[in-house]
């Protein structure tokens, strides 16, 4: 009774506050909760009606382990494939590095627990909370991803906005492609009056030959039909903050009615980043996403994950303390 009280309570708090404000995190754990509740409720009433199910229950929570090196091995098979096609780079791979740990880490801290040494304990328990704290986060942006990339975005936004993603050699190369098409399909079919002004935006990096915004303005003009005066070229920013400050203001010199929402593409693995970052700058926008090769998104994923821990600084400070606490309570303990 108690579980189904909480779970309609989670799911009715979190479709309020996702009615009033999709672009946070909370909503997404309240739809955690929600569904925990409601799993634990379908086991209760499986397992009462049907009591031989309450054994299969404990098979798979027995397997559920075994899960982690699964994922394990999926992450390391897709990092290989990522350095071999993209090259090796920190970026490029972060998911054969975070497969690797989760190999490493469980036996690890089984290890250290077996050693029964003051200094083992609290390097085990250390490991334990924070790979429990990072896998609840990034269930929760999981979470906040799956339910933000099935919004529809709102109709007569003031302008369309691509974000930049890098040359190659001054051209647009396949990644940023897709953004402008994606963009390019948006402008020509939410717009439920006029049509909006298209802003591209993006600087010039200091290995690019000239800026990304001018680069991409140049690529919709010439592949996608568009005439000069229908795309503007935002030039200035160096990261997605300034990408949305910058556009904004563009927004507002180019559009009569002002005020409204943006409409923001990038590639599907940075829209919830991009999402959480506008709220955060109070640039109202909708942002969706571009098709990305399926090889490419886990680390470029993880890479946005890292991200989104940067900008909740506090909260991973504070856990981070409490883990440190934890790990010199068992040390004293087995002393």
């Amino acid at each position: 009774m108690l579980s189904a009280i909480l779970a309609v309570g989670c799911w009715w708090w979190y479709r309020h506050m996702w009615e009033r404000e999709p672009r946070r995190l909370r909503p997404a754990v309240l739809a955690l909760l929600a569904g925990w509740f409601a799993l634990s409720i379908a086991v209760e009433v499986i397992t009462y009606v049907v009591p031989p199910a309450g054994f299969l229950v404990l098979v798979v929570l027995a397997l559920l382990p075994l899960s982690v090196f699964v994922l394990a091995g999926m992450l390391v098979r897709n990092g290989l494939l990522m350095v071999r096609r993209e090259g090796r780079s920190l970026g490029n791979s972060l998911s054969l590095l975070s497969g690797i740990a989760l190999f490493v880490l469980p036996p690890a801290s089984v290890l250290l627990v077996l050693m029964v040494e003051p200094v083992a304990w609290a390097a085990a328990v250390l490991i334990l909370w924070g790979s429990a704290q990072l896998g609840v986060q990034f269930a929760v942006f999981r979470t906040f991803t799956a339910l933000y990339e099935r919004r529809p975005p709102r109709p007569d936004p003031d302008a369309v906005v691509v974000l930049g993603s890098g040359l190659i050699r001054g051209k647009v190369p396949p990644l940023l492609r897709s953004r402008l098409d994606r963009g390019r399909e948006m402008a020509e079919t939410i717009a439920a009056s006029e049509k909006p002004v298209l802003i591209t935006s993006g600087g010039q990096g200091p290995d690019e030959p000239r800026s990304e915004g001018e680069a991409m303005r140049e690529y919709l003009v010439e592949e996608s039909g568009y005439t000069a005066g229908e795309v503007v070229a935002e030039t200035r920013s160096r990261s997605t903050e300034q990408n949305l400050r910058f556009s904004r203001a563009l927004a507002d010199e180019r559009s009569e009615s002002r005020g409204r929402q943006l409409l923001v593409v990038t590639n599907g693995y940075h829209v919830p980043r991009a999402a959480l970052i506008s709220r955060g700058i109070g640039v109202d926008a909708d942002v969706v996403g571009a098709a990305t090769a399926r090889y490419f998104v886990p680390s470029a994923y993880i890479r946005e994950f890292i991200g989104v821990l940067r900008m909740h600084v506090v909260l991973n400070a504070v856990l981070s303390a409490m883990g440190v606490s934890l790990a010199v309570f068992a040390a004293w303990m087995i002393a």
